[in-house]
This record gives C-alpha cells, sequence and structure tokens, in this order.
C-alpha cells in the first residue's frame, strides 16, 4: 500500500477516535457533579481518556508515513465525523445545514490531498525541535493568561475560545515532535529522546486539560472546531517553513491548496453554526439520563407574631365580639423548603439549582484556572480564594 494512502487511512481512524472522546467529554461536562475529583470516578471519562490514547497512536503511526501537511488537515475530520457520530450516540438529528458542512469540508480536504506531493521532507534538528517547543509553549501562556482574563460568565466564549487555542497549539506542537520521533531524528541518543518524550508528554497532557477546560460554558461546537482548525495550522506552518513540505504543481498547487483550506474553513463555519443540529446540543437531550440528586434549600423561617389593630379580614375567623384587645395572628407552622427545581442539561441529565450562599467579590487569578485544570476540569465553577 501507498505510504501517503495509509496515512490518510490511519487519519480516519485516528479521527474516528478523537470524535467518539469529544462527544463523551462534552456529555460528562455537562453532567458530572461540581466536585474536583468526581470524573475520576466516572467509568466514561476513562473511556474518552482510552479513545484520545488511541486516536493519539494512530496519529504517530500517521506521522511516521505522510507529511504534516497532510495528516494534520485530516484531524478536521473529527468535526465531520461528530456530527453523524453524535446522532447515533446520543440520539441527535443531523439537520441539512450540517451535511452541506460536512460537503465542503470533505471537497476542501480532497483539494488538498490532490495537491500534496509525496516526497520525503527532511527532519528537525535538536536545535529546531526545541526552538519549536519554546515557541509553541511561549504562545501557550499567554493563551492561558487571556483565559484567566477572560473568566466570568458574561465572557465564558472568550475564555472557551483562548483554551481551545491553546489546545491546538500543544496538539500541533506534540506531533511536530511526533513526527521527529517517527522519522527517528530524535532517538539517535538518549540525551535527545529522552527530552523530546518530555516535551510530546507535556504537550500531549497540556492540550488533555486545556480541551476539557474549554468545553465548560463553550458546548461542543466552538471549543472543537477552533482546535481542530488551530492544530493542522500550526502543524502545517512549521512543516512548510522548516521541513520543506509543499504541494504539487508549484505555485499553482499551493494555491488550490490555499482554496481547498478555505472551503474546509467555511464547512466548519456551517458545521459549527447549525444551531441544534450538527453537533451542538438539543432540548430533546435533555430527557436523555436520569436526573441528578437534588439537594434542598436552607428552611424558611417565619417572621415573629404580628399584633394589629386593623379589622381582620373575612377569611380569617373574627375574635368573640366581647374582646376588645388586638388581635393575635399565630405563628404559622415552619414551612419545608420546596425541592430545587432541576434544569436541563445540554446531553442529557438534569442538574440540580441549589442555594448558594453570597460571597463577596473577589478578582479571579491564575490559581482559580488550575482549579478547572487539575484534574481535567469539571463542569461548574469551583470556590475561589477568600478575600483578604
Amino acid at each position: 500500500m501507498n505510504a501517503l494512502l495509509a496515512s490518510v487511512l490511519l487519519s480516519l481512524v485516528s479521527a474516528v477516535a478523537y470524535a467518539a472522546a469529544a462527544i463523551l467529554q462534552e456529555r460528562i461536562a455537562a453532567t458530572t457533579a461540581p466536585s474536583r475529583y468526581a470524573l475520576l470516578r466516572r467509568g466514561r471519562w476513562w473511556a474518552t481518556v482510552v479513545l484520545n490514547g488511541l486516536g493519539a497512536l494512530l496519529h504517530v503511526a500517521a506521522l511516521g508515513l505522510g507529511p504534516l501537511t497532510v495528516v494534520q488537515p485530516l484531524g478536521v475530520l473529527t468535526i465531520v465525523l461528530a456530527a453523524p457520530m453524535a446522532a447515533l450516540m446520543v440520539k441527535r438529528p443531523v439537520t441539512s445545514e450540517a451535511w452541506r458542512g460536512i460537503l465542503l469540508v470533505s471537497v476542501g480536504l480532497a483539494a488538498i490531498l490532490l495537491c500534496t506531493g509525496a516526497h520525503r521532507s527532511r527532519s528537525l534538528g535538536e536545535a529546531e525541535q526545541f526552538a519549536v517547543a519554546a515557541a509553541a509553549g511561549a504562545l501557550i501562556v499567554v493563551l492561558l493568561g487571556l483565559a484567566v482574563a477572560a473568566r466570568g460568565a458574561r465572557r465564558a466564549g472568550a475564555r472557551s475560545a483562548a483554551l481551545a487555542m491553546a489546545a491546538g497549539v500543544a496538539f500541533g506542537t506534540a506531533s511536530v515532535c511526533v513526527k521527529a520521533v517517527a522519522e527517528g531524528s530524535a532517538l539517535e541518543s538518549a540525551a535527545t529522546a529522552l527530552p523530546v518524550a518530555g516535551l510530546i508528554a507535556a504537550f500531549a497532557v497540556t492540550g488533555l486539560a486545556t480541551s476539557q477546560a474549554s468545553y465548560r460554558g463553550g458546548g461542543l461546537a466552538a471549543p472543537l472546531a477552533t482546535s481542530t482548525v488551530v492544530n493542522p495550522v500550526v502543524a502545517a506552518a512549521v512543516g512548510i517553513l522548516l521541513l520543506d513540505e509543499g504541494f504539487r504543481f508549484g505555485t499553482a498547487g499551493a494555491l488550490a491548496a490555499l482554496a481547498g483550506a478555505l472551503v474546509a474553513g467555511r464547512g466548519l463555519v456551517v458545521l459549527t453554526g447549525t444551531g441544534g443540529g450538527a453537533i451542538t446540543a438539543t432540548a430533546a437531550d435533555a430527557v436523555a439520563a436520569p436526573a441528578e440528586p437534588v439537594t434542598s434549600a436552607q428552611p424558611v423561617t417565619p417572621a415573629d407574631p404580628v399584633a394589629t389593630d386593623a379589622p381582620v379580614p373575612a377569611d380569617v375567623p373574627a375574635a368573640p365580639a366581647r374582646s376588645t384587645g388586638p388581635v393575635v395572628i399565630p405563628r404559622p407552622t415552619p414551612v419545608a423548603a420546596r425541592p430545587a427545581v432541576p434544569r436541563a442539561t445540554p446531553y442529557g441529565g438534569r442538574a440540580p439549582v441549589t442555594a448558594r450562599e453570597p460571597r463577596l467579590a473577589v478578582p479571579e487569578t491564575l490559581p482559580a484556572l488550575v482549579a478547572d485544570l487539575v484534574p481535567n476540569t469539571v463542569p461548574d465553577r469551583l470556590p475561589l480564594p477568600a478575600p483578604h
């Protein structure tokens, strides 16, 4: 089998694994109770870890056979496959707009594949690998800083986008390092192999944590689209600028590949903008899972007895005629608090709406974001540091 074709097939299966993991991750984020370690007790969360690991292994194999300019753009198949797979996994219909987006992405990817050459590219040198890693690390730090600055309910979309971009940069850089390992350039000595392996692990963990955090408050579509687009852009830029990867037919081929990328990008916009029909949640999903346990609010404390000389209302029994003193309304019986009303969640289940103690507004800082990322986030906000 042709090496380029094999890399395409491996990338396709990898995209299937990543799409399944993304659907499960978003569903877990919408239904897990607000506890820092709740995810570790969920079997489905560990299933997402396995699926992400499988997708990564297949991706490594694809990178060993094909160029970055082919393997990384095929990562957008994760979004293309997420729509029909969500229809199978959570019974969500796929609209005609979603199918139109899928068609546009498929045509764009086909154009990129037809214009991509099968020639071997050079490998990154040791100094180049660490330079790329340092640049990517600095960019991730900047994006995490933007996520910290954008914390708050009114800026949840900006925070989610910053985290998703950080995830895309991390995954794209990890792929660049993985390609160096797959081609053997990073395995020439233990002194080189161990640091590169550490970089791969660090970027992979960072990508997994920031991608999971991006789903909180951002749904599935927008974070998944952002990270899936940024990932190949980062890797393809490294491939073209540093690895001498190119396209067939010279300038015409490069322009055709660029046009294909624009068509695929338009398809992604259509996919992520198709409200409830593509890969975003619908109201029907709210009844797909059993309700979460409900915590009662605090009991209502009745007021003290009220003395009044005003006439007694008609529906209140009047005092005897001989009484001239004030009428005392008896203390009402304490009323048990009504149970909290569950609210619908995007992917099924009904999360409880519980009473919360009022607290002072405090600046939301980096520790609060770190609490979101460890361990791999939970779907509700964690307590903030107490004000000094």
